[in-house]
């Protein structure tokens, strides 16, 4: 009984996505790009030099309400592998062939033109930034969350999905399958995928595993009770697999408290405290 009620808390739990954590070369140029090819905004930036690293978050609203990016920039290092495993991120808005001339006019690079979606009457466009991520662009008449999407590549769809269901209390809001094309799509959060951000799982046929690189990092998920959804997640791990890769506990120097996970697959996820995490935004 004890199980039953413990797996029930995260789908009465106040969570939403935070942001993404990944590595880049040159924070200003990539904060020049977002900036100016994205029309995303720099929300905080700081710079740690005993850690020796800077980060800058950026998005299209703020923090509090917005799922942004969380750029880190390790000093000295120009350069990462993103690895086979990681997709991309997409980034809704009204017109993607105007969106697309104006990065074109800013020496970004498209690698697949604006346009219908094979088979269907969906336009969309992929950009490539500095450090060789790719954002998928996705025409959209409105949206409250233009920054939309995380896609990841899975080795087991199924396994996957009862992973982020289970310890993460998502809910599968689209699934399509592309026998023609050798993959299924699963995509989850924690409301329609118009409305907020969701993780956009891939499982191509046949493929069980990826390379992760080390440029992509993290998302960090919003909790109410990092300790309890803590014990959620080591019950899920030992029934569907992952890791704990941090306890619940708070940040040193920081006071925030979080739990860090990986999922089957090794891609990892941060749950973060709300009242700690908005404290934080307020420093």
């Amino acid at each position: 009984m004890a199980n039953a009620e413990l797996l029930e808390w995260p789908k009465h739990d106040k969570r939403r996505m935070l942001h993404a954590v990944y590595r880049v070369g040159n924070l200003d140029r990539t904060i020049k790009f977002y900036t100016e090819c994205f029309g995303m905004k720099l929300l905080r930036q700081r710079d740690i030099p005993e850690e020796k690293y800077s980060n800058a978050f950026l998005g299209f609203g703020s923090e509090e309400s917005h799922f942004v990016v969380e750029l880190t920039y390790n000093y000295g290092v120009d350069k990462y592998d993103i690895g086979s495993g990681f997709g991309h991120f997409a980034i809704a808005t009204p017109d993607v062939y105007k969106m697309c001339e104006d990065i074109k006019a800013k020496g970004g690079e498209v690698t697949r033109e604006a346009g219908p979606v094979k088979g269907g009457t969906s336009v969309i466009a992929f950009v490539k930034d500095p450090d060789g991520y790719l954002f998928e662009i996705i025409q959209r008449e409105s949206t409250p969350e233009p920054l939309c999407q995380v896609m990841l590549r899975v080795g087991d769809l199924e396994r996957s999905i009862k992973f982020y269901e289970k310890a993460l209390g998502m809910k599968v809001v689209k699934r399509t399958d592309r026998p023609e094309q050798k993959y299924t799509i699963a995509m989850l959060g924690y409301a329609e995928e118009h409305v907020t951000t969701v993780l956009e799982l891939t499982y191509n046929y046949g493929v069980t595993e990826y390379s992760k690189g080390n440029a992509y990092a993290q998302i960090a998920i919003s909790t109410d009770d990092v300790y309890k959804s803590g014990e959620v997640v080591n019950h899920v791990i030992q029934e569907v697999g992952g890791k704990i890769t941090r306890q619940a506990g708070p940040i040193a120097g920081l006071n925030t408290k979080i739990v860090s996970f990986t999922d089957p697959d090794g891609w990892k996820t941060v749950l973060v405290d709300n009242e700690d995490f908005l404290k934080e935004l307020k420093n």
